[in-house]
């Protein structure tokens, strides 16, 4: 008797072409190098280093005010409701023990008995006496009396650290907020920055824009390549941070942030990418740290908004889609386009290697025509001979004219 046996699908993967077997390598390893590459900064802004082994650890108490306005709400909110209540049942236990120590919890139903507080007769109640003296609810019905001078000052004690209390804490939740940390939530940046040409010059742009309709008032922004770096004397500096240049020299770096904008930082001697290809920048790991800082219109407080770009996300001959529109009587603003970017034709090598071809095709011409003579075999004393006519020797100038019809005949030549 027969039985079928299953066999085992073999599944073959198809086969790609030359080139995109040859690509899938390099694909493979740079998303790999994406995958490890270390923030300094997040794309949200938040910073991705922690402090280890601080052990002067009572500085942050000299400060208390501003720890307590750092911290996370969730602990915020439990030193509030902790301080008050420790603080309640402190002085109604203090509120208890004179009861206590004055025979008043003894003398509950002696009407002749003129105790330190009326209808004060247990710790509960004592309780609440402190809470109605430090809140100065008042209901009424629990008061001191005039025959406990230990009671009356007690109650000025309570009130004067209950006022402070008061003010601190209430401040703390003030500041905390009051913080504009939330405004920078509506300032965002392009999800990549992108490399191309401007002004016949190679630049490196990136994009910022406010959500809101209320302005951000004095707005500038920065930015800084993070990467580490090697000195000449054999120094390593991790995470070495250099400024980039944004338009501080022409004040475009103060923005009226009404519309989205463009940043600019063009690429010359001075910028930190004047040696960077493009296949240079595919292989480096570097990040670009963007700070915008302003102050909130409402309530004149400043906020200040970051964002970080690595080598991944900085895209070599790309440009924004515009986002700006003309309407019936406004300008509207597509935020749907805000992240979108198109390919331009951009040269792939570095801006050094682009101003070194530039320089050279604009050699001046007696430049050109030393070299041509110099590849025709000319002697030196007829290289060097100027071009000029001379008036004083009839000899000179007949040899100038044929000198001149030699040079001719080179350039004629040159250009055939």
């Amino acid at each position: 008797m027969e039985q079928d046996v299953e066999s085992p699908a073999i599944i073959r993967q198809p086969k790609l072409p030359k080139q995109a077997r040859e690509d899938l390598p390099k694909q493979l390893a740079r998303v790999e190098r994406a995958k490890r590459v270390q923030r300094y900064v997040q794309k949200d802004g938040k910073c991705n280093v922690h402090h280890g082994n601080v052990r002067e650890t009572y500085r942050y108490l000299t400060d208390i005010f501003t720890t307590l306005v750092d911290l996370k709400w969730r602990f915020n909110l439990f030193i509030f409701v902790l301080v008050y209540t420790v603080t309640w049942l402190f002085f109604g236990f203090m509120w208890w023990l004179i009861a206590y120590l004055r025979g008043d919890l003894d003398h509950l139903s002696d009407n002749q008995w003129t105790p330190c507080v009326n209808n004060l007769n247990s710790f509960v109640s004592a309780f609440l006496f402190s809470i109605e003296t430090e809140t100065t609810i008042g209901y009424g019905y629990r008061v001191i009396t005039d025959k406990c001078p230990e009671g009356i000052v007690l109650l000025l004690i309570q009130s004067v650290l209950g006022s402070i209390v008061n003010a601190f804490m209430v401040g703390c939740m003030f500041v905390k907020i009051s913080q504009p940390k939330k405004r920078a939530e509506t300032l965002v940046f392009s999800t990549n920055a992108v490399i191309s040409m401007r002004d016949g010059r190679l630049c490196l742009m990136f994009r910022v824009g406010d959500l809101r309709n209320s302005h951000i008032v004095e707005a500038s922004i920065r930015a800084k390549l993070i990467k580490s770096k090697q000195t000449k004397e054999g120094e390593f500096i991790p995470l070495n941070q250099t400024d980039m240049n944004v338009g501080y020299n022409t004040g475009d770096d103060r923005l009226f942030l009404v519309s989205p904008l463009i940043i600019c930082h063009e690429i010359n001697q001075n910028s930190p990418f004047w040696d960077i290809s493009q296949a240079y920048l595919e292989n480096e790991d570097l990040e670009i740290v963007v700070i915008l800082e302003g102050m909130v219109e409402a309530t004149g407080m400043t906020c200040q908004a970051r964002s970080s770009y690595i080598s991944s996300e900085i895209k070599w001959g790309y440009r924004f889609t515009p986002v700006l529109t003309l309407e019936d009587g406004f300008y509207e603003v597509d935020y749907n386009s805000f992240h979108d970017i198109y390919e331009t034709n951009t040269p792939a090598c570095s801006a050094k290697e682009l101003a070194d071809m530039t320089n050279r095709t604009r050699l001046p011409l007696t430049w050109s025509l030393a070299s041509k003579l110099s590849q025709q075999g000319l002697p030196e004393s007829e290289q060097e001979a100027p071009v000029t006519k001379t008036s004083e020797d009839k000899e000179g100038k007949s040899e100038q004219t044929e000198r001149n019809g030699d040079i001719a005949n080179i350039e004629s030549e040159s250009k055939v």
